[in-house]
């Protein structure tokens, strides 16, 4: 049933909106795996501002700030988590910075060795888990990505849905108002401008009690001193460009038989190399890989950062993507849609899935590595 069905069938039995939205974003049927990854809204939302808990918002700062962060988080814009050269070169590959870096870049956001991190995007769920990965990778084993993001503790904010319903109040007057200004009803223009009036300083007074903000951070981000131990880094979920190269050779050698899948998860566009981002010199695709956007994974409709996994599993069995192979998937930057598969993978119990964190950024301006297009 889809989303809008759901809530007219809501609606229609008198279920309010917030019951149905306390429903989409409980952890009601999260499998282990499912806990093992994701955290619901229903449990995060009262971990905003606990102690030793940080929200890492993984989208760029103009949406920090325009469309909004959770309050208190943190921003980590996951496209500048991977860290490469001008010629898509990576100085510490897999990694997606060096350890120094990281270690100094993780410290400036206030998260220790023991912080929980709650990564977040908007709901999509590719820059949440490419904050997921970043830590992952170095080692921290306690993150987990947000499922249905920003979205789905607004959608569980009190105040934030009187909010909203205030907003749409004021919308709906202002349309009586522009309609009996054309009748010349001046009284009535007075009357409803008196109620916009009225509702408008509510919503101020809502304003600083909302659980997501627009604007700068308005809280101070103590630095920390967090270490990164090389020996516990996991190099079980990133590969190279050497691992990857292997995967493709033995593609073209065995075709479906073949122990590797490479997952292209980035649009058609990117794929057939007629758009080209950032400095990257070549367009196109690796060879051998399937083609996958991660659009099949996210769950647009309902706003969750992963369809269902029934709905999932049917996608990876379409695409001969099977539990016997090693992964790996791709896609500009290595943390973000790339990751979107790695996490989805991992929740249907998938083991041997590595993100290759060069990416089309590395692989596209390698002039010795084949391409497709």
């Amino acid at each position: 049933m889809g989303k809008l069905l759901k809530f007219a069938v809501a609606l229609m039995f008198g279920i309010s909106s917030f019951a149905y939205a306390s429903e989409t974003y409980s952890q009601k049927g999260y499998t282990a795996k499912m806990k093992e990854y994701l955290i619901s809204a229903e449990e995060a939302i009262g971990l905003i501002g606990a102690k030793n808990v940080v929200f890492v918002s993984g989208d760029s700062d103009e949406t920090y700030e325009i469309v909004g962060h959770i309050v208190g988080s943190e921003e980590m814009y996951a496209h500048h988590l991977h860290h490469s050269e001008l010629d898509g070169s990576m100085r510490c590959a897999p990694l997606l910075m060096c350890i120094d870096e990281a270690e100094e870049f993780i410290s400036s956001k206030g998260i220790t060795n023991d912080t929980f991190v709650i990564a977040y995007d908007d709901f999509k769920g590719p820059n949440a888990t490419g904050v997921w990965l970043f830590f992952k990778h170095y080692g921290h084993d306690n993150v987990k990505v947000l499922n249905g993001g920003m979205a789905a503790i607004m959608a569980l904010d009190k105040n934030q849905v009187q909010y909203d319903k205030y907003r749409d109040e004021i919308r709906e007057y202002s349309k009586e108002i522009r309609e009996a200004k054309k009748a010349n009803d001046n009284k009535k223009v007075a009357t409803l401008e008196k109620k916009v009036d009225t509702i408008t300083k509510l919503m101020k007074e809502l304003e600083p009690k909302l659980l997501v903000q627009k604007g700068k951070a308005t809280h101070t981000t103590k630095k920390t001193n967090y270490t990164i131990d090389d020996s516990k880094v996991r190099l079980d979920l990133v590969a190279t460009k050497e691992e990857v190269l292997e995967a493709v050779k033995d593609i073209q050698e065995n075709g479906d038989n073949s122990k590797f899948a490479i997952i292209d998860s980035r649009r058609m566009g990117e794929v057939m190399g007629e758009v080209k981002l950032d400095n990257v010199a070549r367009g196109g695709h690796i060879p051998g890989s399937t083609i996958v956007e991660w659009t099949n994974i996210s769950d647009v409709e309902n706003k969750l950062s992963f369809k269902q996994l029934e709905q999932m599993q049917k996608v990876f069995d379409k695409y001969g993507i099977t539990k016997d192979k090693t992964i790996y998937p791709y896609c500009h930057v290595g943390a973000g849609r790339s990751t979107e598969f790695q996490v989805a993978l991992k929740l249907l119990g998938y083991e041997n899935v590595k993100t290759y964190t060069g990416s089309w950024d590395e692989w596209g301006n390698d002039q010795n590595l084949p391409i497709s297009r």
